[in-house]
């Protein structure tokens, strides 16, 4: 039974932080309902109004659910298909009927309004396209030369798969067998650890600050003998750093210098079209060693599920032949779809405005961070990675004010050094609610438990 009666701080903040702790912790369980609002009220002496407030800075932070007249309820998470870590990471879903929840900046996917019109693509796809022999190609020929255009090397084998995280897994499938070593960065993306568990590997973190991946850690990563070592060239996720082409060189002369014949390094570009960073990659500097994956879902729509996977013709032939026994090939409807938004002038302009936007967007932001002093570098992409005193804190805190962020613990791997963080999905911020924004996440930069 929880006992309220020795909690001083009587705010909806503290309420919301006493009841976020107990659940934590397991002193109330999965599905347990909590007190009703008069109760709690009645036994701290506030006003239902008060206690209400703190149901909801916890419906937003995912922890609990209202069920109406039966109660609020401790979430008992019914999305087992995802991993712990990206339940953490989601927060849970925002309740039926709040609507409280002004901003969810914590999901990392692009304005839908900046995503370019299907509407004329699908209007010019041709229906042969979906008629096509299970023989022919898997991959359009028309679409390859136009992705070959822009690829960082163009001695690559390029294929199309169902995303980035598609590409990447099934190249780590093929590579990692158990009891193999990855190196992942730490901060890095959630999937990308739960992926390398499954497959019975051990990650090995490697840290990143403004240029990318440190070198120091990736030489100590190296004397592990990892099979593969996975990388964010742009727009870096969580932390919105883009690899710099003196790191990238440094990098390379570190994997080249060990044991032959080394890890594969797997890039990937989840945000290029949307990145106003250079176009850095590895495959350029090591021979033979290197897969580089490009998506489009950050800047042509994630329901695309859509991406090109390019590298040394025996690495990406193995994945085509192992693909042909499963899903064969990615829809060439959805190829042509694609092929056109690459290549018509109105969808590469609203690209480009989107790059644009993000851009400014995450410019304006910073410097309204600052006048707050709350210093953060402008980052690449979607994402801005906020320091906070405390990490719990600061999510109730921005609850409390309508707005969700992203955990940051998620990000980081087992066994690396914590400092608490917040993930904004900063891309979504609009000149017209900066301020606001701003304001709300200087505080839960500050705000302690």
């Amino acid at each position: 039974m929880l006992s309220l009666t020795g909690l001083e701080d009587r705010t909806p903040k503290g309420i919301a932080g006493e009841f976020s702790r107990a659940i934590r912790s397991g002193v109330l369980a999965p599905g347990d309902r909590l007190p009703t609002v008069r109760d709690v009220a009645a036994e701290l002496g506030v006003s239902p109004a008060t206690v209400s407030a703190a149901w909801q800075a916890l419906r937003r932070t995912g922890l609990v659910v209202s069920r109406g007249r039966a109660g609020t309820f401790a979430r008992d998470d019914p999305t087992t298909w995802l991993s712990p870590r990206v339940r953490d990471l989601v927060g849970g879903s925002v309740s039926a009927g709040d609507t409280s929840l002004r901003f969810d900046l914590s999901r990392g996917t692009p304005d839908p309004a900046l995503l370019p019109a299907l509407g004329p693509a699908l209007s010019r796809v041709s229906a042969r396209a979906s008629t096509l022999a299970y023989q022919e190609e898997p991959v359009l020929p028309r679409l390859r030369e136009v992705l070959t255009a822009t690829w960082p090397n163009a001695d690559d084998t390029i294929t199309v798969v169902d995303g980035a995280t598609d590409g990447i897994a099934r190249v780590l499938e093929h590579l990692v067998s158990y009891g193999d070593r990855v190196v992942l960065e730490s901060p890095g993306f959630p999937p990308f650890f739960d992926l390398v568990e499954s497959l019975g590997a051990e990650v090995v973190p490697v840290g990143v600050d403004a240029e990318g991946v440190l070198v120091d850690d990736l030489r100590v990563a190296l004397d592990t003998r990892p099979v593969a070592v996975v990388l964010q060239p742009r727009a870096h996720n969580p932390t919105g750093v883009s690899l710099s082409a003196t790191r990238a060189a440094a990098l390379a002369r570190v994997l080249a210098r060990g044991a032959e014949p080394g890890p594969w390094v797997i890039e990937d570009d989840h945000s290029g079209a949307i990145s106003t960073s250079p176009d850095v990659s590895l495959s350029t500097l090591l021979t033979g060693r290197v897969v580089h994956v490009r998506s489009f879902s950050k800047s042509h729509g994630p329901d695309l599920r859509i991406a090109a996977l390019g590298g040394p013709a025996a690495m990406i032939d193995a994945i085509v032949q192992r693909r042909m026994l499963g899903p064969a090939w990615t829809s060439r409807m959805l190829q042509s779809i694609l092929l056109d938004l690459l290549t018509e002038a109105s969808s590469m302009d609203e690209v480009a405005e989107a790059r644009r936007q993000y851009f400014g967007r995450q410019r304006d932001l910073v410097a309204a961070l600052a006048s707050y002093d709350v210093s953060v570098a402008t980052p690449d992409g979607i994402n801005l990675w906020l320091p906070v005193a405390d990490e719990r804190a600061a999510l109730l805190h921005l609850a409390a004010t309508g707005i969700r962020a992203a955990a940051g613990r998620p990000f980081v791997a087992a066994g690396s050094p914590v400092s608490p963080h917040v993930r904004v999905t900063a891309g979504l911020v609009t000149a017209d609610h900066v301020d606001d924004v701003a304001a709300a996440l200087a505080g839960a930069a500050l705000a302690v438990r």
